[in-house]
């Protein structure tokens, strides 16, 4: 059985996905962008504030799960530019504690509206 996880705290959805899906003790978060869910309006700052941003919108998903932060298992980060890591993981190492969830960082030849990161998120559901 899944659940949909939706909250007004992160950007709407786009396209025919959830903010985030609860399956056997799981959650699995959508990737996200830098949209500030309360004025629709995409971030076009820094990688810094780009990824505060996604994190932010990726925590509100995180806790409508009924999750948090701390119970990320695995992230996957998105980045326009590989050579924005250090700084984007600068930003990352403010949310997360030890033990740091398993993560896998690649660089794309293009993300939505083209953002500099997108980050997706899988975390255990209590």
């Amino acid at each position: 059985m899944k659940k949909q996880v939706h909250t007004d705290k992160a950007p709407k959805a786009i396209g025919p996905y959830s903010q985030g899906i609860i399956a056997n003790g799981f959650v699995f978060c959508s990737g996200q962008i830098p949209i500030d869910p309360a004025t629709g309006e995409l971030n076009t700052g820094s990688i810094e504030d780009q990824t505060r941003q996604v994190l932010k919108n990726l925590g509100a998903v995180l806790e409508a799960a009924g999750t948090s932060f701390d119970d990320v298992v695995k992230c996957t980060v998105f980045l326009q530019d590989m050579n924005d890591f250090a700084k984007m993981n600068a930003v990352y190492a403010e949310f997360f504690k030890a033990p740091s969830p398993a993560r896998a960082a690649v660089q794309v030849a293009r993300l939505p509206r083209d953002v500099k990161v997108e980050i997706e998120a899988i975390a255990l559901v209590k």
